[in-house]
Order: C-alpha cells, then sequence, then structure tokens
C-alpha cells in the first residue's frame, strides 16, 4: 500500500505536493468492515449511485440483491420509494436494523419535500441506526446559530491524539455519517459531527438556509466546543465549503477536501450536455432568468436526476426559481480565495466521479499557492472507489484520510507557534 503520508513541512511559497497512489484494504471498525466494489443495479446514473451509496454502508449482500431485483424497471420515484419503503419495512421485521435503517433513509431521499411521511421518516433512520450503534443521546447537541441551531455529535475517545470536525453537502444527513464516525473515534480521534445551514435538520427543522459564508458555521461550532486546533474535514459539496471554511478560520490547522469541489456551478450543470452547458452559462451571465427557468421546465420533465437536483436545489437554498438557484450556486467556487490558506491540506477525488469533473483537482492544486503542505489522492476504477466520495470502497478514503492525520503528528494549536 501507498498511503497518503507523503507530507512533509514546507516553509517556502510553493507547497510540497505528494500525489499518493495505491489500493489498500478497506477501513474496519470495531464491529463493521465497509464493503468494496460498486455494482450496475439501475440504469438511471444517478439512482445507481444512490443505491451504492447506502449499500456501502450496510454491506449485507442480500441488499443488491432486493435493490436490483424489485427496482431494476423502475423510473418514477412514487413507484420506487413504494418499493423501497417495502424493503425497509420487512427488513426490520426480520430486525435487520441497519439495513432497514438505510432503506427508510433512501426512501426519504426520494420522497417530495410535500410528501407527509418525508420527515417521519427521516425520524424513524435517525432513532434506530442511533440505537444500532448505540449512541448516547449525550452525544448529540444543539448549537445556536444566527435565528436557528446546528445539530451536532461529539464522539471522543478515551485519549485523543486529535479533533476532527466533519460536515456534509448538498444532499446529506449527518448521521448516514455515524458508522464512518466510529472508525475515527476509534482510530483515537475526537469526532465531531455537525450539519450547517441547508442541510438536514439544520434546514428541515431549524429553517436555515444554505450560504456559502461557510466560515460563519464551522465558528459557530469551535466556538461552542471551545476548540483552539481543528482538522476540518467537507464531503461532497462540502468538499469546496471546506476550503471556504478554511480560507477564513485560523483555528482550522489542517484541512481534508472529500472531494474536491471547485465549482459548485459546473457541477450542478455537468448532467447536461455541453453545448447546453454552455447556453446556461451565457444566460445566466447575462441574467435572461427567463430562458434559463423554461430550459430546466422541459429538461426536468425528462430527467429524474435534473428534476430532483433542481427542487433540493431551491429546497435548500429557499430560493423561489430555477435561476436564483443557479446565481446562488455560482458563488460556491474555490478559486478566489484558495490562496489564502496556509494550513496542511488533503485533496480527494474520485477518477470517473459523475458529479465533480476530475479536472476540478488539478484547479484546486493550481491555486493553493501558500499551504503548508499539499497532499492529493485520485481513486481508480482498480480499487473500486473511482466514484463519487469514493462509494464502493469508503474504507479505503477513511483508511487514506486516517493516514494523513497520523503521519503528521499532533496538531499545533494557535497558541503554541
Amino acid at each position: 500500500m501507498n498511503p497518503a503520508t507523503e507530507v512533509k513541512t514546507n516553509p517556502n511559497p510553493a507547497p510540497e505536493l505528494a500525489i499518493v497512489n495505491g489500493g489498500g484494504a478497506a477501513a474496519t471498525a470495531s464491529a463493521f468492515s465497509f464493503p468494496i466494489g460498486y455494482y450496475d443495479l439501475h440504469p438511471d446514473i444517478s439512482i445507481n449511485f444512490q443505491l451504492n451509496r447506502f449499500y456501502g454502508w450496510v454491506g449485507d449482500d442480500s441488499m443488491l440483491t432486493e435493490m436490483r431485483e424489485g427496482l431494476a424497471g423502475v423510473n418514477d420515484y412514487p413507484t420506487f420509494t413504494k418499493i423501497v419503503l417495502d424493503l425497509g419495512e420487512k427488513a426490520l421485521a426480520r430486525h435487520e436494523v441497519r439495513k432497514g435503517a438505510y432503506y427508510l433513509r433512501l426512501t426519504e431521499f426520494f420522497l417530495p419535500f410535500s410528501d407527509p411521511r418525508k420527515l417521519p421518516t427521516r425520524q424513524r433512520f435517525v432513532d434506530l441506526l442511533l440505537d444500532h450503534l448505540q449512541i448516547a443521546p449525550s452525544a448529540y447537541c444543539r448549537i445556536p446559530f444566527e435565528t436557528g441551531w446546528l445539530p451536532a455529535y461529539r464522539l471522543t475517545p478515551k485519549k485523543p491524539r486529535g479533533i476532527l470536525v466533519v460536515f456534509g453537502g448538498f444532499d446529506s444527513y449527518i448521521e448516514e455519517w455515524l458508522p464512518a464516525s466510529l472508525v475515527f473515534r476509534d482510530a483515537g480521534y475526537d469526532t465531531i459531527l455537525f450539519e450547517g445551514p441547508g442541510q438536514g435538520a439544520a434546514l428541515e427543522l431549524a429553517h436555515l438556509t444554505m450560504s456559502p459564508e461557510w466560515h460563519k458555521p464551522v465558528k459557530a461550532v469551535l466556538d461552542y466546543f471551545h476548540l483552539d486546533a481543528v482538522t476540518l474535514m467537507g464531503f461532497s459539496l462540502g468538499g469546496g465549503l471546506v476550503i471556504r471554511a478554511a480560507a477564513f478560520e485560523p483555528r482550522v490547522r489542517r484541512v481534508i477536501a472529500y472531494d474536491i469541489m471547485t465549482n459548485g456551478l459546473e457541477c450542478f450543470l455537468r448532467p447536461l450536455p455541453a453545448p447546453a452547458q454552455k447556453e446556461l452559462l451565457d444566460w445566466i451571465d447575462t441574467g435572461n432568468e427567463g430562458a434559463v427557468d423554461k430550459f430546466f421546465a422541459d429538461a426536468m420533465a425528462k430527467s429524474l436526476l435534473l428534476e430532483w437536483m433542481v427542487k433540493l436545489g431551491m429546497r435548500n437554498t429557499g430560493t423561489q426559481t430555477t435561476y436564483a438557484m443557479l446565481k446562488h450556486y455560482q458563488k460556491y467556487e474555490t478559486a478566489s480565495i484558495s490562496s489564502r490558506l496556509t494550513q496542511d491540506v488533503l485533496l480527494m477525488a474520485g477518477a470517473e466521479d459523475h458529479y465533480v469533473p476530475v479536472h476540478q483537482l488539478p484547479d484546486q492544486i493550481a491555486t493553493l499557492t501558500q499551504v503548508r503542505s499539499l497532499t492529493a489522492r485520485l481513486f481508480t476504477r482498480a480499487e473500486h472507489a473511482q466514484n463519487h466520495c469514493q462509494t464502493g470502497n469508503m474504507g479505503l478514503a477513511f483508511h487514506i484520510m486516517i493516514d494523513w492525520m497520523t503521519s503528521l503528528g499532533p496538531i499545533e494549536r494557535l497558541t503554541d507557534e
């Protein structure tokens, strides 16, 4: 194995860059090994990704058979959610709690916001998973923020070797990530998971919409827990938000972008043909709101992925039109602020990520001109980790992060410098 540990302190303005490759076994929690493999379960690329995503937290191969047989020919969300919910109820009746819980999460993921089952299904998922993982209520808190609050969990080992703060992205619930948090806790890291504005309960219960000024929720979390020096990790869209937060929050001493995302608007438009992307960018730049909204109204009628993305994008930003939502996500870029970072940075990317173009990895590398050290890791098909956030071999991704943090040794506190 070639772990992501080739990082050294570099006092020069141009950072040392370690491009790390190589495979490895999946990381193992005390009672769970993350599965390795990415499967063809549905012809729609986005639905197939989500099926693999939630299977990755379960690892029960019977789930693959159930989803493949039950969902292969389904192309509308009402039928899809009905079948998945039924699979979840049957799994729970068989006392297959982890599988049943993630089936509920998959159901809720595709339920429309107007569906009265959405929030109760989410809460069942959360309650089942917390009980299954034996996470005590005392691990949970609500952090005051602006007009609402941010939900957070803290899992602390007996002798912490450092503090890791984690948040998600465009569509995540932080509870989905709890199995991974146990891996980091058991590796010795005091692990804090939180949802920021526009995410999970912060959106749905505290009614906070998403903001590119991500240093503000990070500040609230660090203030609440009285933290002076942390590793900050963001996944999916969070891979861009973590760069934005680190640019303005000096208590963030190390940064993990899991995966990179230098341009949120480009990722949003990526499912479209290249000519359509160019035309839309022209309309957005010139303020042609009517043309943008009409284009997406027509395109959403033909694409499950676009329908889901647009509705969620408007929901988590609090915007009323597709045009306004896209203008909002135009702010989710890292080029303008990356030169402010002076931390140790780990960048991760999937070679075949269908959400994030792979060129965003060298784009992000090129703009981090002042960081102390820079490590980049591109995951490949040979490792079953080529997809977004290494779905197919998440255990390998977690192993790389832990190796990288461990290789750097104890984190420096601001007062020590």
